[in-house]
C-alpha cells in the first residue's frame, strides 16, 4: 500500500491500466485527447503487479484497471471517469490540480 501511495502521489494524474483491457486504452484516450499528460502505469508490464493490484482491491477499485487518481484522489474506473466527463466535472477537477490548461 506505501508504494501505492508514493506511486499516486507524485504526479497530477495517475492512471493503472492494463495493455489488454479495451476500457483501459479508452480513458488514456479521453485523457490524451483532452491534452493531459498522464502517468500510465502499465500492469501487465511492471514488476509487483500483483502487490499493486490487491492495493487497489483493498481501496475499494473493482475491477482494478483502469483505475484513475486525480491530485493524489482516487477518482475510480471507468464508469466513474466518464461520467464525469459527460457532467462536465472532469475538465475543472484537472485544472484544479494543474494538469490542464485552458
Amino acid at each position: 500500500m506505501e508504494k501505492l501511495q508514493k506511486m499516486i502521489s507524485e504526479k497530477s494524474v495517475v492512471i493503472f491500466s492494463k495493455n489488454t483491457c479495451c476500457m483501459s486504452h479508452t480513458i488514456k484516450t479521453l485523457f490524451l485527447d483532452l491534452g493531459v499528460n498522464p502517468t500510465i502505469y502499465e500492469l501487465d508490464e511492471i514488476n509487483r503487479a500483483k502487490d499493486i493490484e490487491q492495493a487497489l482491491a483493498q481501496l475499494g477499485c473493482s475491477p482494478t484497471v483502469p483505475v484513475v487518481f486525480i491530485g493524489g484522489q482516487l477518482v475510480g474506473g471507468a464508469n466513474q471517469v466518464m461520467s464525469l466527463h459527460l457532467n462536465r466535472s472532469l475538465i475543472p477537477m484537472l485544472q484544479r490540480v494543474g494538469a490542464l490548461w485552458l
